[in-house]
């Protein structure tokens, strides 16, 4: 079997607000409860668990999506308000086109980062 990302943990200060802020962001079902987590299934073969225990640190979390998710992505993003940015360390309210491709960053109220993009950066 290839190497494949499964899963990976978002520390938040609230399990339950952070992983609802993405699914809408994508999309994606309703978040459901896995033990101290709340999880979100980004596709058939990842997801993203959210976590409020402990210490927070924030995290950032990168995605290549096609370009009518991109646009259906962006459009939540200004519809709602949210901070987004052309960088990583931006938020400029515009997208980027590196490699002829469209990208954004998105925060959520924490700090973490998603990154959402059209062109494969490593080409």
């Amino acid at each position: 079997m290839a190497l494949e990302l499964n899963h990976a943990i978002v520390r938040c200060t609230d399990r339950t607000a952070a992983a609802q802020f993405f699914a809408n962001l994508i999309d994606a079902a309703r978040p459901h409860a896995l033990g101290p987590f709340a999880a979100v299934r980004v596709n058939d073969r990842l997801t993203l668990d959210f976590y409020d225990a402990d210490v927070f640190a924030f995290g950032h979390f990168a995605f290549l999506v096609d370009d009518p998710r991109f646009g259906a992505i962006l459009e939540r993003v200004v519809t709602g308000d949210l901070p987004f940015g052309s960088g990583p360390f931006t938020r400029d309210r515009t997208i980027n086109r590196l490699n002829g491709g469209r990208g954004v960053y998105v925060w959520d109220g924490d700090g973490n980062s998603y990154e959402f993009f059209t062109v494969d950066p490593l080409g």
